[in-house]
């Protein structure tokens, strides 16, 4: 696992150093994904983790709680207006230089949600997000998205921390539009071969994954939510469908970054709350 800690400089010019940039990249192409601690200020996590705990309550009371997969896994999105906005967050210039280096240049933003595990004693099952693009591959291709997940509190094994499974983006058994869900058995061919883990990522730092990487959620055994924001970047090519919505005046917030959001300025309130609904999904 590949950690990266940011020294005063790199975070002062929000710009790494060559070794850490391509430390971060090797770390995607052969683990599948990176840490980059201390890549957003402390006081924008304490806003968002004030809002996205509060926020909990109302999710729960909606007649269609929005569970992922299991009861107690629950998909949130965070706040997107003003005063929750942050550049550090949306814009980090440091993921996105990590994120342009995999992807290549006019990378996008299309998602701005995340998960909050509650506190609970399930599993999600073991997944992909999204399989290879091409079924009966030899050799699979290089990255073709990358999800940005940015824990608001300190993400651990004991409050639900992620699971992930080392190089397990490399498996071509997994193609793009299939089941998501691994079989039994699928797990148990791969265990023989990796440890899958739960990677500490405090809250500040940022966790870079490739798209196709092995991972689930995991209990949560503490007595508090564990919410994390979540960002998908895609490659300029990439057709990505409904854009996110942000309220109009913030246009400007979006405007000077090598990072599109893919966005769209609307007028009154945007339902943040109620637009995701419960899932188990296969493709």
């Amino acid at each position: 696992m590949i950690e990266l800690e940011l020294s005063a400089a790199e975070r002062d010019a929000r710009k790494l150093k060559t070794a850490q940039l391509e430390r971060a990249v090797t770390a995607i192409r052969d683990d599948g994904f990176v840490v980059l601690h201390q890549a957003i200020e402390s006081d924008h996590i304490a806003a968002l983790r004030e809002k996205m705990l509060a926020d909990v309550a109302a999710i729960l009371a909606l007649d269609d709680v929005p569970y992922q997969f299991n009861d107690g896994h629950l998909q949130q999105d965070p706040p997107p207006f003003a005063p929750y906005l942050f550049r550090d967050v949306l814009l980090n210039d440091l993921v996105v230089e990590i994120t342009r280096a995999v992807l290549g240049e006019g990378v996008k933003n299309s998602f701005y949600s995340g998960n909050t595990c509650l506190p609970n004693d399930t599993q999600q099952p073991l997944h992909v997000d999204a399989g290879q693009l091409w079924p009966d591959l030899e050799v699979a291709t290089p990255a073709y998205t990358l999800v940005v997940n940015v824990p608001v509190v300190d993400a651990t094994a004991e409050n639900g921390s992620t699971e992930v499974w080392p190089g397990t983006h490399m498996d071509t058994t997994r193609t793009f539009g299939e089941d998501i869900k691994l079989a039994p058995e699928d797990e148990a061919r791969r265990r023989q071969e990796c440890r899958p883990l739960q990677p500490a990522v405090p809250a500040g730092s940022v966790l870079i994954r490739d798209m196709r990487l092995w991972h689930r959620g995991m209990p949560n055994r503490s007595d508090r939510p564990r919410p994390m924001i979540a960002m998908i970047h895609w490659p300029h090519w990439w057709h990505t469908g409904k854009p996110l919505l942000f309220p109009k005046g913030t246009e400007e917030f979006f405007a000077d970054s090598p990072l599109q959001t893919v966005a769209e300025f609307v007028e009154g309130p945007i339902d943040y709350i109620g637009r995701n609904k419960k899932y188990d999904y296969k493709g």
